[in-house]
């Protein structure tokens, strides 16, 4: 008997684009001899199973079921690639862990700490060999908290929604004059914004999963970008963005990033594939953590694929690694 797997995508944010173009891939790549995928797509008031004929049959949210042709279908586990909320922060997961529906990714608490950037860096700071940039959060756009930042931080600055995704709303502040506009647009996404010093340095992305039972450390992922930082278009628009895997690092580095990122993934008590966000200090080469995604894009050129491609392995093989972990968990 085939699993019955639920493809979980959409979403109630500006993401729901990119969970589209993942679902897509990972609809078509995920191995059909030992799955029967289900794409359900998840809006505000609207989860539903769009049958090959268009039909939209609506998900009975009392347990996560459809019904097709008067034949009731339940899942064995939900793949669940929708990117920011409420894939990703954690309120899905806590919806599947109350119906006993296993699910590929991090549980509900970590993933609702992982959203919040703030938080995330305060419970990984004492990872040894783990550094994190001044920085400052903020509940409220105030006059005194840019008085706060002026007097308590250096230029150039990055200010960022503290639970967004996909660089949206994200500003780099070279000039005072730049701050209030910068806080604008970041409160605009987020109730919460964080506030930190630029770390210069060469940025690299890194794919973390566990699968038979062990936690494996991709390549790294190097972003040269022709933009300031990689912001939105510098991630979804081709040409903007070189992305060197495995990136340029050595021996010592690709050693040293190994043991970091793994102590992060078990620190936050991760499951599924992550991606770990980090900079190596020029002047220094130590390691800076910027952010972890939970739900990493799952497109054929996203950094999790190329880094997957890297060590020789299939992509379809290794959703079937995540899929048969979660059925351990």
């Amino acid at each position: 008997m085939k699993k019955k797997i639920a493809l979980v995508t959409g979403g109630f944010t500006g993401e729901s684009v990119i969970s589209l173009k993942s679902a897509a891939v990972v609809e078509k790549t995920i191995d059909r001899d030992l799955y029967d995928v289900y794409k359900i797509l998840i809006y505000p008031g609207n989860w539903y199973f769009e049958s090959v004929s268009g039909e939209k049959i609506p998900v009975d949210l009392n347990d996560f079921s459809i019904q097709i042709a008067e034949k009731k279908i339940t899942f064995d586990g939900v793949f669940n690639i929708l990117h920011g909320s409420p894939g990703e922060d954690g309120k899905l997961a806590g919806y599947f862990d109350m119906l006993g529906i296993p699910y590929t990714t991090c549980d509900q608490l970590t993933s609702a700490i992982t959203m919040n950037k703030g938080y995330t860096k305060a419970i990984v700071a004492d990872v040894p060999e783990l550094n994190i940039a001044k920085s400052i959060q903020l509940f409220e756009n105030s006059g005194q908290n840019r008085k706060r930042i002026e007097s308590e931080l250096k230029l150039p600055i990055f200010i960022k929604p503290n639970n967004g995704g996909s660089s949206i709303g994200m500003s780099k502040v070279k000039t005072w004059e730049e701050l209030p506009e910068a806080l604008d647009k970041a409160f605009a996404e987020d109730k919460q914004v964080l506030v930190e010093e630029f770390v210069s340095g060469r940025e690299f992305s890194i794919g973390v999963f566990r699968g038979k039972g062990e936690i494996t450390v991709l390549p790294a992922t190097e972003i040269v970008s022709s933009k300031d930082f990689f912001d939105f278009e510098a991630k979804y628009t081709a040409g903007v963005t070189e992305e060197i895997t495995p990136g340029r690092m050595n021996e010592e580095e690709v050693a040293r990033v190994a043991r970091i990122v793994e102590k992060v993934y078990e620190k936050l008590n991760c499951k599924g594939a992550v991606r770990i966000d980090y900079f190596l200090e020029h002047e220094t080469g130590k390691f800076f953590f910027i952010e972890i995604n939970t739900v990493p894009g799952q497109t054929e050129t996203s950094l999790i694929s190329q880094q997957v491609r890297a060590i020789g392995m299939d992509v379809k093989d290794f959703y079937t690694q995540l899929i048969e972990e979660m059925f351990e968990g």
